[in-house]
């Protein structure tokens, strides 16, 4: 039940913070991704490169570290629509208590309140702290809220005592987070989608074609966002230079005119995303051999493609969502407002040629997404930035 899903992984300042460092590894073996974020007073017992090393991602401790940018500061909403499961183990007395009162004030507590997925706290306590009544009621108040308590054990404990205080075993934190991820209906569960994903090519002859340099990276995280939101993804993708991803139906194409004929497979589906970057002419003549230079025109007669979208949206049905892509090198928005309007599409995410970190092959983008009577803007990496995009388009259906 883990493998594939998202955990952030938030360690707070006890003695049981370097247990944290095998559990991180258990939810890997598990086949989960996950990134830390610590409490200040964490990095006391466990150094956070420790945790960046074996999670591969830089970890998330103040809100306002030294050296600061945009994605950094904002990083707690960039995870909190990330995850599939937030897990905080250890928590002490002292995060409890900012968890039950709303107390921000390090990323680790940020990112609770950001939070959009389910939250397992694990408390872990030294001596009888864990019964005393201010804990208790924390506990009441948080689980009030919704947030999963998995109870600390019994045993031996750092200060030489017996008693209620120890971090569970990982098979047992593993088996929680399995059931509470099982018990998730995602926004897309029980739907179809389509997903067009990287380039098409329009050959002139066997050696020569027409293209654009998308590397379908955007649509390969669309998809993954989608089945991670319990959907059933059909993946239809021109020649792109990331793996296709998993759980998903893919179909490759090549042509412009390729990919038409399949998306008219799946025109009836729930959601359909052209992410696609699909080729708006092709030549008129197409060559069997290899034209030689001496022999060739030097020009090439062109004929427009099919305007898929444009198919799509004069033919949606009502209970369809459809969601166009729109790169521009100049007025993104007005440019894009006329295009959603134009092909009937419900949604547009747009983003421009001229941004720094975003466009054809990059791993980041910053896109803004026009709908009915709104512009929102996300920025992040491609995962991140398709996972924000489908939760705010399904939230607001």
């Amino acid at each position: 039940m883990l493998s594939g899903k998202r955990i952030v992984l938030g360690v707070t300042g006890g003695i049981a913070a370097y247990k944290a460092v095998f559990l991180l590894r258990e939810y890997q073996k598990a086949g989960a991704e996950v990134r830390v974020t610590m409490t200040p007073s964490a990095t006391r017992f466990v150094g956070s490169d420790t945790f960046a090393s074996l999670s591969g991602y830089d970890v998330a401790v103040e809100i306002f570290p030294e050296e600061t940018n945009a994605s950094e500061w904002t990083r707690h909403i960039y995870w909190g629509e990330w995850a599939d499961l937030f897990v905080i183990a250890p928590c002490t007395g002292n995060t409890l208590a900012k968890i039950a009162n709303g107390n921000a004030d390090n990323m680790l507590t940020a990112t609770v309140l950001a939070a959009r997925c389910p939250i397992l706290i694990c408390p872990t306590m030294d001596g009888e702290m864990y019964d005393s009544p201010s804990v208790t009621d924390n506990l009441q108040k948080v689980q009030k809220f919704g947030y999963h308590i998995l109870e600390p054990e019994s045993g031996f404990l750092a200060s030489g005592l017996d008693g209620k205080g120890r971090l569970p075993e990982f098979e047992t934190i593993l088996s929680t987070s399995s059931e509470i991820i099982g018990n998730i209906e995602g926004a897309l569960e029980g739907k179809k989608v389509l997903l067009t994903a990287g380039p098409t090519r329009e050959y002139i002859d066997p050696v020569r074609f027409i293209s654009n340099p998308s590397s379908g990276k955007m649509g390969v995280a669309m998809a993954e966002a989608a089945l991670r939101l319990g959907a059933e993804v059909t993946f239809i993708h021109g020649p792109i230079s990331v793996p296709t991803p998993d759980g998903a139906v893919s179909k490759s194409i090549t042509s412009a005119e390729d990919l038409f004929r399949e998306v008219q497979l799946h025109a009836d589906f729930d959601v359909i995303v052209m992410a696609a970057a699909v080729s708006d002419f092709t030549p008129v003549e197409v060559f069997d051999h290899k034209v030689k230079k001496e022999e060739g025109s030097d020009s090439i007669s062109l004929k427009r493609t099919t305007d898929i979208l444009s198919w799509l949206g004069s033919r949606k049905p009502a209970h369809q969502t459809l969601i166009g892509f729109a790169m521009e090198t100049e007025n993104l928005i007005e440019n894009a407002s006329k295009k959603m309007a134009k092909k009937n599409a419900d949604w547009i995410v747009a983003n421009s040629l001229t941004k720094e970190g975003s466009g054809f092959e990059s791993n980041t983008n910053h896109v803004h997404l026009l709908g009915p009577n709104s512009v929102s803007e996300f920025s992040g990496t491609k995962q991140e930035v398709a996972e924000q995009v489908l939760n705010f388009i399904f939230r607001s259906e």
